[in-house]
């Protein structure tokens, strides 16, 4: 191994980071020096730290150098262990009480309109997400970080699980394409991550090699959390296979898709009329209905077409998709708009479910709403958008209460 090992990011726009330098010494101690704005306030809690980690893994002589941008603790204690881990070899890991851990865990039916994608190296952009109320955040550690900045993602990744609040989001990692990404989830599921997304997925098999490979990493735990699967189908393979993807394993709760890669592979350019990708959008929501999964859209990558995205949002929800992911906050309310239930739309799930009930209390075999006949799917699918607002707060639980004091007035 190198003697010498970095990590971190120092550009100008890099904010709430750090860059860290260190090189071994056969002797000397550790001659650390600190650059940041904020030395007089924290020098001492800065300098504090990195002797805590640099003490932790053995290091007892090197020359070190942080450039500080206003990292939090979390953020600096990972740049230090990814510069220590690119000179020693070890399998230590730096876990403070400073990583208090976020141990909540998320049911397999909870909703998922909006997913923002936060690129697993930027630690400005993860800080602040969960503000924006998303129903989940995306730790990306695959095309949204370079391959030389990849390991150092890693401890980044799993410090954010463990310290930052997310207010309630579902915390989700989009590991790298397999098998690299069999690496990322020894940094991420010890650490109670609630999804893991599996990019370009195409077969069961890769659904099999990640469950293996968690389980192996839980017979080396205390405890088993609930770590649920999320593969995204980027591929015409991946579209051919989707059923059996869906249904691989019971920890499969949803499929995405991924549009750019899609259509890369089909050879065309995707347009905003989608006409390329409705065979795959089709194909990949029916799998998802027949396998019991929620079918996830692809994301909208203008992010200053807000009329785009509107029209788009809804033209998902017309398939049967159920959410879709987003790559900035300003996306998130139009998507979370889009996919709630309206206003007519419970209007019109109420009067269905009260018509069946009534027909049911009188004993009747045919249920009608004025002049159209109600079978079973129909009040089926009344009932979730009912049981849907009422989850999002839109709807009260006593709905039925209220309804009936408006029929009898």
């Amino acid at each position: 191994m190198s003697n010498a090992g970095f990590a971190g990011n120092k550009g100008d726009k890099d904010r709430s980071d750090c860059f860290v330098g260190l090189e071994l010494a056969s002797s000397g101690g550790i001659r650390l020096s600190v650059k940041s704005k904020v030395k007089s306030l924290y020098g001492g809690t800065i300098e504090k730290l990195c002797h805590e980690v640099l003490a932790f893994f053995d290091v007892n002589n090197a020359i070190v150098t942080v450039e500080d941008k206003g990292a939090l603790p979390f953020v600096m204690a990972a740049r230090l262990e990814a510069a220590i881990k690119r000179v020693i070899r070890t399998e230590k890991e730096f876990l403070p009480e400073l990583l208090k851990e976020n141990q909540y865990e998320t049911a397999r039916d909870r909703h998922r309109f909006s997913r923002l994608y936060l690129p697993g190296n930027t630690p400005s952009l993860m800080i602040n997400a969960g503000i924006h109320k998303p129903e989940a955040v995306i730790l990306d550690l695959e095309d949204a970080v370079s391959v030389d900045k990849k390991n150092e993602a890693r401890f980044l990744v799993r410090n954010t699980l463990r310290a930052l609040d997310f207010m309630g989001a579902e915390r989700m990692v989009r590991i790298n394409q397999l098998p690299a990404g069999l690496n990322d989830l020894d940094c991420i599921i010890p650490h109670h991550v609630n999804v893991v997304l599996i990019p370009k997925c195409e077969d069961a098999h890769q659904i099999h090699e990640v469950n293996n490979h968690i389980l192996a990493i839980y017979s080396r735990m205390k405890v088993r959390p609930a770590v649920w699967l999320m593969p995204i189908v980027e591929s015409a393979l991946g579209i051919v296979n989707v059923f059996e993807i869906a249904r691989a394993a019971d920890n499969v709760i949803a499929v995405a898709i991924g549009l750019e890669d899609y259509t890369a592979d089909l050879g065309v350019g995707r347009t905003p009329e989608g006409t390329e990708s409705l065979f795959a959008r089709s194909m990949l929501v029916n799998a998802c209905k027949a396998a019991g999964v929620q079918p996830i859209d692809s994301v909208f990558s203008d992010v200053g077409d807000m009329e785009g995205l509107r029209k788009n949002v809804l033209q998902s929800k017309a398939l049967g998709f159920e959410g879709m992911g987003c790559i900035h906050p300003r996306q998130i309310k139009i998507i979370q708009d889009g996919f709630a239930p309206g206003d007519q739309e419970i209007d019109k799930a109420k009067r269905i479910v009260m018509a069946f009930m009534e027909a049911t209390r009188k004993g009747l075999g045919v249920v009608s709403l004025g002049t159209k006949m109600i079978d079973a799917p129909v009040v089926k699918r009344a009932q979730r958008t009912i049981d849907l607002a009422i989850s999002l707060g839109t709807l009260n639980k006593n709905w039925k209460d209220t309804f009936n004091a408006e029929e009898q007035a």
